[in-house]
C-alpha cells in the first residue's frame, strides 16, 4: 500500500473517518482491528447486546450491524473502482439500511460471525490489490474516493463505532 490518503481523496466529511486511523498501513490495522473487536464483543452476552445507552440510540447488536453493513458498502465501492468501472455508485443510506436489517431479532453471536466474515472479506480484497488499483477512483454518493481512501474509510468507521461503544456502552 502505498501511505496515507490526501485530502482530495475523498470528500472532506471522510476525514473524520480517515483521521481517527494511525499509521501507514491499513491492511494490518483492518486485521488488529479484527482482533480487537472480536475480543470486546466475546464479554458481551445475549441479553447485553441488546443495551442501548439511551432511548433513541441503536443498541449494540444495532451498532454492530451498521459496522458490518456499512464495511461491505465501502469495501465494495472500492471493488468496483480498483476494478476498473467507471459507473457512479449511489448514496448508502444507514437509517434505510439499519430500519431494514432489523438487527435486534438476530442474535449476537451471529452479527459477531457476520462481522469477522465481511472483515475477512475486505481484508483480502486489499490485500491482493494491484499496486495501480489502490490509486482508482470514482464517485459514489455524488463524492470522489480513491480506492485508498475507502479502506482508510473502512477501518477509521470501524474506529470510531469502536470507541463509541466501549465509552457508551460498557
Amino acid at each position: 500500500m502505498l501511505g496515507r490518503p490526501e485530502r482530495d481523496e475523498a470528500a472532506p466529511y471522510y476525514f473524520s473517518y480517515i483521521d481517527q486511523v494511525s499509521g501507514d498501513d491499513v491492511v494490518a490495522l483492518l486485521e488488529q482491528q479484527s482482533d480487537e473487536l472480536g475480543m470486546w464483543c466475546a464479554a458481551i452476552s445475549e441479553e447485553r447486546s441488546l443495551h442501548r445507552y439511551a432511548l433513541d440510540k441503536w443498541s449494540i447488536r444495532q451498532v454492530l450491524n451498521h459496522v458490518t453493513d456499512t464495511e461491505r458498502s465501502f469495501a465494495f465501492r472500492a471493488f468496483w473502482f480498483a476494478r476498473g468501472f467507471d459507473g457512479a455508485l449511489p448514496n448508502f443510506d444507514q437509517t434505510i439500511c439499519a430500519t431494514a436489517a432489523e438487527a435486534d431479532s438476530v442474535k449476537w453471536g451471529q452479527h459477531v460471525l457476520e462481522f469477522r466474515a465481511v472483515r475477512l472479506s475486505t481484508v483480502a480484497l486489499f490485500k491482493h490489490l494491484p499496486a495501480a488499483a489502490w490509486w482508482r477512483s470514482g464517485i459514489a454518493s455524488d463524492n470522489h474516493f480513491t480506492v485508498r481512501s475507502l479502506a482508510y474509510i473502512i477501518a477509521g468507521h470501524a474506529q470510531h463505532h469502536l470507541t463509541i461503544l466501549k465509552e457508551r456502552y460498557q
